[in-house]
């Protein structure tokens, strides 16, 4: 990993909000709601995926991206939109773009195993016979960084001044995705596409884990392109567009992006790994009665969380 100066992300330990001193806990709400109504990102420390399991997460990615081209295709279906299994290069652009960033993914869904009649609507997850390893440590990651997320939901949820556990039951089998990213080395000139073009997530709320090599930007509100790299014991955490649509624009869904590295540094592939989480598809979009201002009405239409995802699936090319 590669630390450096993360240029006024806020920082917050997730140990602080589980603690018992409800003193630590009020700190790491407000300061994450100050964070997320300012710039929509926060650097997160303490969280509940280990150290040792970041890394065999990576080495697995790794070990799979270099799988033949036809062994990897073996596991795309353009059927499912791209929801679980691999999507070739190319394929998914940026809302307001039609070059193809210059990525490779692989997507892991929920377990669809139990007997919630959520679960028989996801599509099933896809599981590599030449790697069996890639599909177990992927899952262990995936259950790690959903329970972290549901830490910081209840923590939104007390800076919106809601009840701690407004979101538990509307993640509850969530259609979160955990989403290993390939972007190869660049080996010509790219034309218009970078490895991933400015866009702002779908979901509730990402959680990142800090990728191999540096190139993301944020986009912050002087209109400036500021480069993040996560720190690596920390992972970082931002806003989607269903919380901002959520909470009517209270907090923020950041523009952000992945350029390209410099001429010299070509040849350097970079893996990077978002966790999307998803509420259940029947969650209510509509904007809190709480987040809008007497005599204003709301910034947008009700909607479900189900219908607003195929929306952005068609938008990115995937549907």
């Amino acid at each position: 990993m590669n630390p450096f100066d993360m240029q006024g992300i806020p920082n917050v330990d997730l140990s602080d909000f589980l603690s018992s001193d409800a003193l630590r806990k009020t700190k790491f709400v407000e300061t994450l709601g100050k964070a997320y109504s300012d710039i929509g990102f926060v650097a997160v420390r303490n969280h509940l995926l280990s150290e040792e399991l970041v890394e065999k997460l990576y080495d697995e990615v790794q070990r799979f991206y270099e799988l033949p081209e036809n062994i990897k295709k073996k596991y795309e279906d353009k059927k499912n939109a791209g929801q679980r299994g691999y999507t070739s290069f190319g394929r998914e652009h940026a809302k307001d773009s039609n070059a193809g960033d210059l990525k490779e993914f692989w997507h892991f869904g929920q377990d669809s195993s139990g007997n919630d009649p959520v679960l028989k609507v996801y599509p099933e997850n896809r599981l590599v016979e030449e790697q069996p390893s890639f599909n177990t440590v992927g899952m262990e990651a995936y259950k790690a960084l959903e329970l972290t997320g549901k830490h910081m939901l209840r923590a939104i949820a007390l800076f919106l001044e809601l009840d701690e556990f407004y979101f538990d039951d509307k993640i509850f089998n969530g259609n979160s995705i955990l989403r290993p990213i390939h972007y190869p080395p660049i080996t010509s000139e790219p034309q218009s596409a970078v490895r991933a073009g400015q866009h702002e997530d779908i979901n509730l709320i990402t959680l990142l884990i800090g990728a191999s090599a540096e190139g993301l930007e944020i986009l912050n509100k002087k209109n400036e392109w500021v480069a993040v790299t996560a720190l690596p014991d920390h992972i970082v955490v931002n806003v989607g567009d269903m919380l901002q649509r959520l909470t009517n624009n209270k907090l923020k869904s950041t523009t952000h992006r992945v350029v390209n590295p410099p001429r010299e540094k070509w040849n350097n592939p970079r893996y990077s790994i978002p966790f999307f989480l998803h509420p259940r598809s029947n969650m209510r979009l509509d904007c809190l009665s709480e987040c809008i201002a007497p005599g204003k009405e709301a910034e947008y239409e009700p909607i479900s969380a189900g219908e607003y995802l195929n929306e952005r699936l068609v938008e990115i090319g995937l549907k």
